[in-house]
This record gives C-alpha cells, structure tokens and sequence, in this order.
C-alpha cells in the first residue's frame, strides 16, 4: 500500500470513528436498510417464481388468454411463466425468403455459431515500484500489482425457443432482449492470453516506477445454437406469436437453472439478507446508542462548565474592577494579555503568574488552552491572594 493509500485509508477511518463512531453507526445502518430491502424483493421474487408455471414451448399457448389481447392479437402485458427451450435461429421459423438468409453470428476465433456474441479485450498493466517509484510498502518492494483495463463488445440478432429436442418445431416463442439488463449464460468458447511485445522505452517506464503493458487478454463467449435455457419473464402474445420478455422484479430472464434450482438459490440469498440484515442492524444500534449517549454526556459537562465559567467570569469582572479602584499596578505586574489588571492568576500545571483572573478564565474557555507564556497545556488557574 502506497502512502497516499495510507493516507486515504487513515482520513476514511477518521470520518467513520468521527462524533464517537455515529458516522460508522449511520453507515451500518444504511447497509442494514438495503439488506433488508432486498431481503423483501427476493421474498417477492420467490413468490412470483413459486406461482409461475414451468412449461414447455408448445404448452405455452395454452395459457395465454386470447381475450386479453386487442383485435390484432396484441397485448399490452403478460403471465410470469417459465419456459425451458432449445435456442434456435429466428430465421429458420420465420417461413419465408428469409431463411435463405441464416441470421446467426458466427464467432470470429472459434467459428461457432449463436445469436448473442460478448467480446471481451481486457488490457492488464503492471504498476510494479521501480528504483526511483518504490514506496515505504515493503509489499511493493516484493510483489507486483496488476491494473486492468477492459473494452467489452455485444453483439445480438433475433432469436426463438423452440421445443427441446426438436430441431424444428411449428410452436416457438420469441424472445425480446429489449431494455433486459439481466446476466445471460454465455458459454466460453476463446479464452487466450498474450504477451505484448515491451517497447524499447519500457525499462525506462519500470525503471521510474509508471504502468506499462504486459498482455492482453483476449475472451469470447456465445449463447449457441441448440443450448437448452430457461426463460422467465412475461409472456404475451405480438400478433398471434408468442413472446417473453424479461421483468425487472424478477432476478433472472434467460437461465441454465431449472424452477427448483432458482429457488433453491434465491432461499438461501434471502437467509443471508435476512441474517445480515439482523446483525448489521444490532451493530448499527450499538454503536448509534453509545454515540449518542456518549455526546449527550458531553454536551451536559459541557453546559456546566459553560455555566461554571460564566459565574466564575461574572465574579472575576467584580473582583478586578475592586483592585482596580483600590490600587495602581506597576507595568511590571500588569497581565500579558490586557495590559491593564494585576496578575493574579496561576496556570496549572506550568505555575506562569502572567494573567489577570478574567484573562486567566478566557484563556481556560478556549479549544486547546495554552499558556501564553510557554504555549503548555493548560489545566486549571488558581487566584492568588497576597497578604
């Protein structure tokens, strides 16, 4: 860890510690909050799941209601239903001129063909401390650390499920990718890693402690022709043609898990929400108490030493406006600070008889009281009396 690092992690620390930990207390508490939010969208998204029928292609028609649609065989929402199919071309069902056409994407490295291709080039740099970049991080001087830097690409064409098994089907459901943000189950199909050729300025580079290139990592992965998924979004019917697209309450849109295995796994993230959102909110409870009882007890110490200084000031003004009708006082003995009282004050624990009494009490008010003689912490004053 570099020292700026350092020094970013100690300010972080300071502000999360600051006002008695109340900042780190709101902090946990925020993340309690969205633990517990999201514990109660996952309970919501296992309840649609749960009430989706999982079905196959062709037994898709049969619970769409003809009526909810217009005229035109259009409608404007849909049933949550979960289909398992075959991923097929949308131009081989089309029937018409359009099959000539094949409409698949055909990978650049691997020649397979699908209809949804990701293209990932991720650049990885090497920010090893040179001679004159090496910090005081001993792992700096020992180890090296990697940046990366990536370019991703996606590529989609029209696509259909069709029955599985079945390597041509009248009964197919279209499927929209429009407005889904949902992780799709691409399968790897390149996966290459090469060395870039160092330039001849690149020691100097190392040498003064800047990133440079060491390789480009190069990935490719498909969603093929003939891979069985689940699809689960709302489906309708677009003049008289069934489509499915994805809903945004809902965790997955285009899957290799089955019915149970979605649920399987969205119960156990909804123990982990649940279980952390309980513990983060315990802590965040705690730590927000002893935070506010700790400032509580501080503000009240604070306001009678505030009414303390404030009777001790009033007393002090009657006091110095006596010795000063009584007496006048050589410039030796005048206070430091007005120049115009008798010192009459000594700070604790440095024993300086520099101050007037009420000089002495605005020095003891102050954030940091320090003498103003030898700039030392200053504890208390003490009035002296001569007899």
């Amino acid at each position: 860890m570099s020292s700026q690092e350092q020094a970013l992690a100690s300010l972080i620390s300071q502000l999360a510690l600051s006002f008695d930990g109340a900042v780190l207390g709101l902090t946990v508490a925020c993340i309690a909050v969205r633990s517990i939010r999201r514990f109660f969208t996952t309970s919501a998204a296992i309840r649609k799941i749960n009430r989706a029928p999982s079905l196959s292609v062709s037994d898709l028609r049969s619970i769409l209601d003809e009526n909810d649609s217009d005229g035109d065989g259009n409608s404007d929402y849909g049933k949550v239903v979960i289909v398992r199919g075959t991923v097929d071309a949308k131009s081989s069902v089309d029937g018409s001129w359009k099959t000539l056409w094949p409409g698949v994407l055909v990978s650049r490295d691997s020649g397979d063909k699908g209809v949804i291709i990701q293209r990932t080039q991720t650049c990885i740099y090497s920010e090893w401390r040179g001679i004159f970049g090496w910090t005081s991080d001993i792992r700096a001087l020992f180890t090296r650390s990697w940046r990366r830097r990536e370019s991703t690409s996606l590529r989609k064409v029209p696509f259909v499920l069709i029955d599985v098994g079945r390597r041509s089907s009248a009964e197919y459901v279209v499927v929209s990718m429009d407005g889904s943000k949902h992780p799709l189950p691409l399968t790897t199909v390149y996966h290459k890693m090469q060395p870039i050729n160092p330039p001849v300025y690149t020691f100097l580079q190392a040498l003064f402690g800047h990133e440079y290139p060491v390789g480009l990592l190069d990935e490719e992965k498909i969603l093929p022709l003939g891979k069985d998924i689940s699809a689960v979004g709302l489906c309708s019917l677009r003049n008289g043609i069934a489509e499915i697209k994805s809903c945004n309450d809902l965790p997955y849109f285009l899957s290799d898990l089955s019915k149970e295995q979605m649920i399987l796994e969205l119960s156990f993230k909804m123990k982990i929400l649940f279980w952390s959102g309980i513990v983060l909110g315990s802590m965040s409870v705690g730590i927000l108490s002893y935070a506010v009882v700790k400032n509580w007890n501080r503000w009240k110490q604070w306001k009678q030493r505030r009414q303390l200084q404030q009777q001790r000031q009033t007393i002090v003004e009657v006091n110095s406006q006596q010795d000063d009708e009584i007496e006048d006082v050589p410039d030796g003995q005048l206070c430091v600070i007005c120049l115009m009282r008798r010192r009459r004050s000594v700070f604790i624990p440095c024993g300086h008889l520099v101050c007037c009494q009420g000089c002495a009490v605005s020095v003891e008010s102050e954030v940091a009281p320090k003498c103003p003689v030898c700039r030392q912490e200053v504890h208390d004053s003490v009035r002296i009396f001569e007899s």
